[in-house]
């Protein structure tokens, strides 16, 4: 079975297999989860995307590159629907998560960090984010025996505490 921890903290910080990055379709970098990622995994990070990524990457789609400075072995990118531009087809962010434990089932991955993907500039109602990214890590069969779910503040952990133990005690 798989353990599902919440963290409040950095997510560029933790000791995992893969990180999952809220990338930009574009694939070069951004705000947000995004520039944390990159800013902290120096240059490799945007080498590698720029190798792998030449067009960019789909929305609701993931792939990897390397993690550069980061602890982490891998970054998988996903790119989140933008909820602020009109993209509110909420499939595409559930794909986000389900992508993302696919490339990290691939890679052999055994632990893996997830941001709230769309939850931030991109405008998600975050309970609806939160609902979407635990409801998604929680069901999907094979993948990581560890998912920890990195809030960036006091809010997110406040939403997801209560949905995941409502998930536990199905």
């Amino acid at each position: 079975m798989r353990r599902i921890d919440l963290v409040r903290g950095d997510i560029t910080a933790l000791v995992v297999d893969a990180v999952v990055n809220a990338a930009n379709g574009r694939m070069r970098g951004g705000g947000g989860v995004d520039g944390a990622i990159h800013r902290a995994g120096g240059p490799a990070i945007l080498e590698d995307c720029v190798r792998r990524f030449p067009r960019g990457l789909a929305t609701g789609d993931a792939g990897w590159t390397t993690a550069g400075d980061l602890p982490a072995r891998w970054v998988i990118h996903t790119v989140g629907p933008d909820h602020a531009a009109g993209q509110r087809d909420r499939s595409l962010l559930v794909s986000c998560y389900r992508r993302s434990l696919e490339v990290a089932d691939r890679l052999g991955a055994r632990s893996v960090a997830f941001p709230l993907i769309s939850g931030g500039v991109y405008g998600w109602p975050r309970d609806d984010a939160v609902a979407a990214q635990v409801d998604t890590v929680a069901r999907y069969g094979p993948g990581p025996e560890r998912v920890l779910l990195v809030a960036f503040d006091d809010e997110i952990a406040r939403l997801q505490r209560p949905r995941l133990r409502a998930i536990e005690e199905e």
